[in-house]
């Protein structure tokens, strides 16, 4: 047998690896935000618990490794060097999907990627074998009902996930509200035992069938009479949860929350294990298979692979090697953190700083949501209403205080029945995306929950809405990526084999290193805007960097007119509206929540830093009108300024670089006992605007400059005065927070 082969399952294994690492990373979100968002317990707990459910749950995986090997393909039409090509492309292929995905932060479906790669892989290499053997049809080569089948139940997942955990938890919100200290007294018993017969149920009489740990004759003892079954487990919990609420005063809530993440990450474990290993697996069964009929004297060109249909046998130390590897990325992972923090935000109950902003769609959806809202109120008679009202009533900021981003009430619902249906999805050998449940439960009971209030809503939506996106982004992306990685593995041998793996590989440490680099610059953010120094330090780099860039802006955009150059002009202008943007969305979603998430004892920075962002965006505003009437000036071909008008603008730009200059150095030396220079040369920039004006008028007149150019030529002008009054505005401000900044210190000392 060629050594090569020997090399793409060593590939495969160490992908394995990789696959386990990054994979965890990503759904660590699915069982860990519910905990993590409540403060159930100190992290390390969180992450002990999760860790012996994961453990537990690769255990049990073996189900569901077929999905992998004939779920999407009929291996039996695949030769064995072509289905070793497609399994090394779908392994290369999900590591970098995933990894992406981590570093940008989003949540995305492995069991999404995992179908699409193999879909995309087998397509290709189906094509690639059809054109070798000059004939064929490609129907046989693809297992399109199960493929189908499978795609459309984990999108089905989606709006399940939703519709039940909104109706799970509006009820239970009606039932204890959040004020649930004295209902949960009375009826916590009888809850948690609900919930704790219901991961019983669905983990343990179904999530766990099919295993080799598990003796089947005892789950079908259980289920010959599964009502009474239902009925003990019940009793049992209830009894065990009532004994330590009331004698032995335990937090019973607590409880729910880590057997939940417990019993979430067994079934997350249970059913993604095949996500990251069963291809590799796939490929270690094929190259043994194809080493016997080697060993045997036959020939391996003309093997097919109808041996993966056969029924797969778990090997136990393979499993646990799994485990050990998805509970240490568990632990270590920097990248699960960060996707974390994306879901935990998009659920919690109060308002702050939102990572998304507004789209027509998010605004279209909130406003008919508004809408259906008064016309249900319409046919609710007003007791009833106010009834429910008073049931999400908020009466107290314990959350805030406490850091949680969302009560127990809704951790135990999200965990309860998100495990509830992965655990189903499990037993009937689906390979149900854990990420889409686990997500859209916890929009739900978001939703049900009154955490998308009217101030958040529209953010809140665009979020979800991107997550999503990112879903369906993610079937394309994997369907095209592994179908081309796949041609071209086919197509390059051996070469492409590794130049193939040193490509991912590379890609990975530009991967690692963006996501080190954009934490470690929120990290810095985060320590800067802690107090009244942090801020003002933060305030003065960003001003000068701000005042930097806008200056290269209106410079270049004057050149650029000058020489008629469209490119540089273009350029320009996507620069001042990504500035324009910037400041737009620090005005509108960040200034409050930053002011409510930090503890100032001197109001006047505060005032100050509000006004600092407010000046910038109208400077950035100005400059945006600025550069795209001078781009689509150019951009008509319309007759460019004359020597007098350059040398006019040219002046002018020169004394507005000049202004600048002055106060960018007066910030780095903290001497601002020359700043009467500024207000004078701002006082002579508008009067040399005032002169350029009436010098254009008179240009007018005469006839020398046509219509569009004497409007533009002026546009420039006015909006120039708006640049140099908002900067002046600007500088006074950073004067005055700097200044302010130094007499609060100097009491502090006193």
């Amino acid at each position: 047998m060629d050594p090569i082969y020997l090399i793409i399952v060593i590939i495969l294994l160490g992908l394995a690896v990789l696959d386990l690492s990054v994979g965890v990373a990503n759904d660590a979100v699915n069982f860990l935000n519910s905990s993590i968002g409540s403060k159930v317990a100190p992290l390390w707990v969180i992450l002990t618990v999760a860790s012996v459910g994961v453990m537990l749950g690769t255990m049990f995986s073996s189900g569901m490794m077929e999905i992998a090997r004939s779920g999407v393909f009929h291996p039996e039409m695949f030769s064995f060097k072509n289905i070793m090509v497609l399994f090394l492309a779908v392994m290369l292929t999900d590591v970098i999907l995933l990894d992406v995905f981590n570093s940008l932060g989003l949540p995305t479906s492995t069991t999404v990627s995992l179908v699409f790669e193999l879909l995309g892989a087998a397509v290709a290499v189906a094509l690639f074998s059809i054109w070798q053997a000059q004939g064929g049809d490609i129907a046989q080569y693809i297992n399109s009902g199960k493929a189908l089948a499978i795609i459309s139940g984990i999108f089905v997942s989606i709006a399940i996930a939703f519709v039940v955990g909104s109706l799970i938890m509006f009820l239970t919100r009606i039932i204890f509200s959040f004020k649930y200290k004295k209902s949960f007294m009375y009826l916590g018993a009888i809850w948690c035992g609900f919930a704790l017969t219901a991961m019983t149920y669905f983990i343990v009489f179904k999530g766990l069938r099919g295993s080799p740990f598990v003796v089947t004759d005892f789950l079908n003892l259980i289920e010959a009479d599964m009502a009474k079954s239902l009925l003990v487990t019940f009793a049992g919990w209830t009894a065990i949860m009532a004994i330590l609420q009331f004698v032995f005063r335990v937090n019973i809530l607590k409880i729910i929350v880590l057997v939940g993440t417990m019993a979430l990450a067994l079934a997350f474990a249970s059913n993604d294990l095949v996500n990251f290993i069963g291809v590799p697996l796939a490929g270690l069964d094929a190259f043994k298979h194809a080493g016997d009929i080697s060993a045997a004297g036959g020939s391996i060109d003309t093997l097919y692979m109808d041996s993966l249909n056969g029924p797969v046998k778990a090997d136990f130390r393979m499993l646990l090697a799994a485990g050990v590897v998805m509970v240490l990325a568990l632990w270590f992972s920097k990248k699960a953190k960060t996707v974390t923090e994306t879901e935990v935000n998009l659920a919690r109950q109060g308002t702050g700083l939102e990572r998304f902003s507004s789209t027509p769609l998010s605004r279209s959806l909130v406003r008919w949501g508004v809408d259906s809202n008064k016309a249900v109120n319409r046919l609710v008679p007003n007791s009833m209403r106010n009834k429910i009202n008073s049931r999400f009533v908020i009466s107290d900021n314990t959350m805030a205080d406490s850091g949680m981003s969302f009560d127990l009430i809704r951790a135990s619902v999200n965990l309860t029945i998100a495990a509830m249906l992965i655990a189903l999805g499990t037993s009937l050998k689906l390979p149900l995306s854990t990420t889409y449940v686990t997500f859209m439960v916890a929009m739900g009971t978001s939703l049900a929950d009154r955490a998308w209030g009217r101030e958040s809503a529209v953010y809140r939506i665009t979020g979800v809405l991107t997550v999503i996106g990112g879903w369906f982004i993610t079937a394309i992306v994997a369907f095209t990526v592994a179908g081309l990685v796949a041609a071209i593995l086919a197509w390059g041998g051996k070469v492409a084999v590794f130049v193939m793996f040193a490509l991912v590989m590379f890609l990975l440490y530009k991967s690692s290193k963006f996501h080190k680099k954009r934490k470690s610059a929120q990290a810095a953010q985060a320590v800067l805007l802690e107090d009244e120094s942090g801020i003002v330090n933060t305030s003065t780099t960003e001003v000068r960097d701000s005042m930097k860039s806008m200056l290269d802006i209106y410079h270049k955009n004057i050149k650029g007119i000058k020489e008629e150059n469209r490119n540089s002009l273009r350029k320009i202008m996507l620069r001042a509206d990504e500035l324009y943007q910037k400041y737009k969305d620090k005005r509108t979603y960040e200034v409050v929540p930053t002011i409510q998430s930090i503890t100032l004892k001197e109001l006047d920075i505060e005032q100050e830093y509000v006004q600092i962002v407010d000046y910038t965006y109208e400077i950035s505003k100005a400059l945006r009108v600025i550069t795209s009437d001078s781009s689509l000036y150019i951009e008509n071909n319309h007759k460019g300024f004359n020597d007098d008008q350059e040398k006019d603008l040219e002046d002018l730009s020169k004394k507005v670089a000049n202004m600048y200059k002055i106060f960018i150095d007066m910030m780095e030396k903290k001497d601002y006992s020359n700043f009467d220079s500024i207000t004078d040369i701002r006082d002579e920039i508008i009067d040399q605007c005032a002169k350029l004006t009436k010098k254009q008028i008179r240009r007018v007149k005469e006839k020398e400059c046509s219509t569009r150019n004497s409007i533009l030529f002026m546009n420039i002008l006015n909006e120039t005065k708006t640049i140099v009054l908002q900067s002046v505005n600007l500088m006074k401000s950073q004067r005055n927070m700097t200044l302010t900044m130094e007499k609060f210190s100097n009491e502090e000392i006193k």
